[in-house]
């Protein structure tokens, strides 16, 4: 019954549930436990050191839950905190990140790419680490890189405001900046960005290959889980959804998501 465990993932707030969307789809006899840190949202704007603590804390709940996975569906908590909570762990479960399986995607995973100016959006904690540079460049060397973090972003999502003159007026605000001029492919750097994914794309007059992240992880699950015979034979039981606090966007944009009416719990771990 090993195989029946279900998947944990987790994220400050609503930008993991696109991830947890795309795994649902392309895995969907998978049971999920998801935990939305919405009391300490945004992790983009804290140290390293505060978001290993809230890593460690949320990965020791979702072992609790008895996750055979836990995906850290956060840019920010994959950069600064992977190694830590995958130390923490050990043999408990198996322990992924949303950065590994697109930089392979861009890179095709043999040091080759389809383009040759790569851009990088995401919070301040993760363009800050330095990750996602330094491991495309260490699998394409030839490829220039640009980055740019957008940390209004978030709280933008988080709040609502998608699809609107404000977000419109942000997104042109950021991706006019020279940082990003000259760019064939940008990398969505945060797992809230795929929700204004459209609008980007929009901006950038279609020009640019904006990829669909959450997709690529979800995909890189997928083939891990049927490489290890991991893969569940039928669902164990509901999708489960926890947040440490509620947040009026948070129900909303998981109904959205899911299409169906999400039980939402409230988990304060931290107590």
């Amino acid at each position: 019954m090993a195989n029946e465990r279900p998947i944990g993932l987790f994220d400050s707030g609503v930008g993991g549930l696109t991830v947890a969307h795309a795994l649902h789809t392309v895995l969907p006899s998978e049971q999920l436990v998801y935990f939305g840190d919405t009391a300490h949202l945004p992790y983009g704007d804290k140290s390293k050191e505060t978001i290993q603590q809230y890593s460690l804390g949320i990965a020791d709940f979702l072992l609790e839950q008895d996750c055979k996975v836990i995906l850290i569906a956060c840019n920010s908590a994959s950069s600064n905190a992977f190694e830590e909570v995958r130390a923490h762990v050990g043999d408990r479960a198996v322990v992924m990140n949303v950065i590994d399986p697109v930089v392979e995607q861009v890179c095709d995973g043999r040091g080759a790419t389809c383009t040759e100016s790569i851009g990088i959006i995401g919070t301040k904690a993760t363009i800050d680490s330095g990750t996602y540079q330094e491991k495309i460049r260490k699998q394409a060397p030839g490829v220039q890189v640009s980055s740019l973090a957008t940390p209004l972003f978030v709280p933008m999502i988080e709040e609502g405001f998608v699809f609107d003159d404000i977000s419109n007026a942000i997104i042109r605000s950021y991706l006019s900046r020279n940082e990003l001029e000259g760019i064939d492919s940008l990398i969505l750097g945060c797992t809230h960005y795929p929700i204004i994914r459209n609008q980007i794309s929009r901006f950038l007059n279609f020009e640019v290959n904006v990829l669909d992240t959450a997709r690529i992880v979800a995909l890189s699950v997928q083939k891990f889980l049927t490489e290890n015979d991991m893969l569940a034979s039928r669902r164990a039981g509901n999708n489960q959804f926890y947040i440490s606090d509620f947040t009026p966007s948070f129900e909303v944009i998981a109904n959205m998501f899911f299409n169906e009416k999400i039980d939402l719990q409230k988990r304060n771990i931290w107590i």
